[in-house]
């Protein structure tokens, strides 16, 4: 019996491939081609078309942090705004205890009526005086004739020598007391002359006596010198304060600014008037402020710093410096969205337009605040109730 093998078995057929391999390694080809193309057309765009700007985020809003102080030592007894609260101009801010300034004003006003019975009495001794030279004239007028007709009778015996001495000293005295007579005039009428009660000197010094004690009485009642927020507030009702205490401040939201602290390798560029693009971390990049740049500072923040550096000395290692540039705001932005001092923005200048001034302008006022007392017209209504009662 012939033994025969077992034919052997059939390999499966292996699995085809699924998909196309050439087909996808077209489409990444594309694909790639495309991300190329894209990212020199974004190159050429950005280097060579897109409008050339300076941007940084070391940015932060800045504006004027005005103190209100005291301008003379007092009592506080009323507070009239808190931290955070919005005040106008002149709206009462801080009450401090009148009482001694009161008791100065009405010392001065005693001052002013004593003053003003001075000077009328002045003008009076005037018309005493000019009572006493006319006396003075008609006693010296009586010896000159008395001595005369003493002399034509001493001439015939009718009158001894020591009689006629007698009346000759009496013409001495009496040219004596002319004399003093006139020189008390000229005495009287210095202290009055070419002035009249409301300008004599007396009186305009108790005058302004009098309106430094209503300045001092106007300061016991604080108000706030510009529109704004109030911050900073250190004082409480009950407080004693000495002058020159800051007591809070007031910072007016409206008129802030953007300090950009710029590397001095952007600044080629940059000029006053360009356009300036900002974005807040407060708000996003949703809400854009549009604003224009207003001038460059004088030195970098080294150059001010207490301790600035020295160069000069030492190693050396070369940083690159920062300027601050100022950067106005639009008003109707800020109202709509308003900023507070300190926030940190983005800015972005469109140095496209070089026509601009590198150097600032003549210097502006910005605003002025009214911090000023300025003339009372109801202290002025006083002081001439007061001359006049006194006249």
């Amino acid at each position: 019996m012939t033994d025969t093998a077992a034919p052997a078995p059939t390999p499966a057929p292996a699995p085809a491939p699924r998909g196309k391999p050439a087909a996808r390694r077209r489409a990444l080809t594309i694909l790639a081609i495309l991300v190329a193309i894209a990212a020199i057309i974004w190159a050429v765009m950005h280097f060579f078309f897109s409008p050339p700007e300076q941007e940084t985020d070391d940015a932060y809003v800045a504006g004027d942090v005005v103190a209100i102080t005291a301008r003379d030592p007092g009592t506080v007894t009323a507070l009239r705004a808190d931290n955070t609260q919005a005040v106008k101009a002149g709206q009462p801010l801080i009450d401090l205890d009148p009482t001694t300034a009161d008791v100065n004003v009405a010392a001065a006003a005693a001052e002013l009526a004593r003053a003003v019975r001075s000077t009328r009495a002045d003008f009076t001794r005037v018309g005493q005086s000019d009572a006493g030279i006319v006396q003075a004239q008609a006693e010296l007028s009586r010896t000159q004739a008395d001595y005369a007709r003493r002399r034509s009778a001493a001439a015939q015996g009718a009158v001894s020598g020591e009689e006629l001495s007698h009346a000759a000293d009496a013409v001495k005295v009496a040219q004596a007391n002319l004399r003093l007579a006139q020189e008390q005039r000229r005495q009287a009428q210095a202290t009055v002359q070419g002035t009249d009660v409301n300008t004599n000197p007396a009186v305009l010094s108790a005058i302004a006596a009098y309106r430094r004690a209503a300045i001092t009485r106007s300061h016991m009642h604080m108000t706030a010198p510009i529109a704004g927020v109030v911050a900073q507030r250190t004082v409480q009702v009950g407080q004693q304060v000495n002058a020159g205490t800051p007591l809070m401040a007031i910072v007016p939201l409206d008129r802030v600014w953007v300090d950009a602290n710029f590397r001095e390798t952007q600044l080629k560029d940059v000029r006053i008037g360009q356009p300036v693009e900002l974005t807040s971390d407060m708000y996003g990049g949703d809400v854009k402020f549009h604003g224009r740049v207003v001038g460059l500072s004088a030195g970098s923040g080294n150059a001010f710093a207490l301790l600035p550096p020295q160069n000069a000395s030492g190693n050396w290692i070369k940083i690159v410096q920062r300027l601050p540039v100022r950067i106005a705001l639009d008003p109707r932005e800020l109202r709509a969205h308003p900023l507070r001092v300190g926030l940190s923005v983005k800015a972005t200048i469109d140095t496209a337009d070089t026509r601009g001034a590198q150097l600032a302008q003549a210097a502006t006022t910005p605003y002025q605040g009214d911090t000023t007392t300025g003339t009372d017209p109801q202290v002025e209504t006083a002081i001439r109730r007061i001359v006049a009662a006194n006249r």
